[in-house]
């Protein structure tokens, strides 16, 4: 029997393998192998051209000594600060509102989650126009108003980085799913119970929608970290629109822009990889303190029960 048995979960094991042979192997192929060539091409000088030449630390030394590579990792910094708890707030905002009983509510939900559906590339170029200073909507409509000096946006150096922080906010209808199916998931008990209480509508807010979501908020916290530190697309479209990356005068300078640049225009993909490194080991940092930090503020509603 127990010949019989092991016999079961060989064949059982091997079957297994065999459905997610495809996935294996297009992870070893397309992920892991071209991530560890990038760790070596990291320590060597290539040019795609020419054989890699091994020199050591020399890429990530001189990393540290480009001015253009601060800069680049101080406007990213810069955008996660103001794009990413924008859209965890306006995500939640709008889930909350979207999880009320209101006539046509199912229209509304997908109205909302269409925009995170668009292709970046044609998001991009309708935003331009409409923050064009001299004949886009917003401007003529805060000259409408009375507004009458209203800023250049994506063409100042001033406004660039927030209209691009303004931008990524086109797609929140994801997050705003995310939220949506967290709160639908929460115990209507908890709430009644609340109100025979004597909770107000606020005091139930922050008492039991946030705790009860805090796991979701992490989960979309997390994500959107990984997602504002490989921003690419909409920062490359709108630098090569108005005078080369990073325009105006570096302003919009992303460290993915910027390792496009150093790889891809300037063949050196010895140091383009050493950036990928680093930025990796930036993401995988951030990344652990903020599960070091979920400890004190995510609930998991099974902890009271251990």
């Amino acid at each position: 029997m127990n010949i019989r048995n092991w016999s079961l979960q060989k064949r059982e094991a091997a079957a297994a393998f065999m459905y997610i042979s495809p996935w294996l192997i297009g992870f070893l192929i397309f992920t892991l192998g071209p991530m560890l060539a990038s760790l070596y091409f990291s320590f060597t000088e290539y040019n795609i051209v020419a054989a890699p030449r091994w020199v050591g630390l020399q890429n990530y030394i001189g990393l540290f000594q480009d001015e253009l590579f601060w800069e680049s990792l101080k406007v990213t910094l810069r955008f996660a600060v103001m794009a990413l708890p924008a859209s965890l707030f306006l995500g939640l905002f709008l889930a909350v509102l979207l999880n009320q009983k209101i006539p046509f509510v199912k229209v509304w939900r997908t109205l909302y989650f269409l925009p995170s559906v668009i292709t970046g590339v044609a998001v991009t170029i309708l935003w331009m126009l409409i923050f064009n200073p001299q004949v886009g909507i917003l401007n003529n409509t805060l000259n409408a108003i009375g507004i009458k000096n209203p800023p250049s946006w994506l063409l100042d150096p001033q406004w660039a980085l927030f209209s691009l922080a303004l931008i990524s906010l086109w797609g929140v209808g994801q997050t705003m799913i995310i939220y949506l199916a967290g709160l639908q998931g929460i115990p209507t008990d908890l709430y009644d119970a609340a109100k025979v209480d004597g909770a107000s509508a606020p005091q139930r807010f922050w008492n039991i929608t946030i705790p009860m979501m805090s796991p979701v908020i992490f989960y979309n916290l997390v994500l959107g970290l990984i997602g504002t530190f490989s921003y690419f697309t909409q920062a490359y479209i709108v630098g090569r629109s108005i005078g080369g990356l990073g325009s105006p005068l570096r302003s919009t300078l992303f460290y993915n822009l910027y390792l496009y640049q150093k790889a891809f225009l300037e063949q050196k993909m010895g140091e383009a990889s050493a950036m990928a490194w680093v930025l990796f080991l930036v993401v995988l940092v951030l990344t652990m303190l903020v599960f070091r930090s979920s400890e004190i503020w995510v609930y998991y509603e099974g902890e009271l029960k251990r």
